[in-house]
């Protein structure tokens, strides 16, 4: 049951699995050392399952032109 699990997920949702895998395997190693509470944990989970996903979908990564766009227009309406 766990193998046909892990297939599926594989086969249909590798990008998101392996982002989820490397969000918790460096949310682990911070809970170790002792400096990270559990928020900080789930925020890595999350955004590694985020990047894992737009690989996924064949988005880039981490859109840092949508982002600074996005940043341009709050200032200006700060002006």
């Amino acid at each position: 049951m766990w193998i046909q699990l892990w297939e599926h997920l594989w086969e249909r949702h590798r990008g998101k699995t392996l982002g989820a895998a490397a969000g918790v395997l460096l949310g682990l190693i911070y809970l170790i050392c002792g400096l990270w509470d559990m928020l900080i944990f789930v925020l890595i989970v999350y955004t590694c399952y985020n990047i894992g996903k737009r690989i996924e979908r064949g988005d880039t990564p981490v859109p840092i032109q949508q982002f600074w766009r996005w940043l341009l227009d709050k200032w200006r309406l700060l002006r």
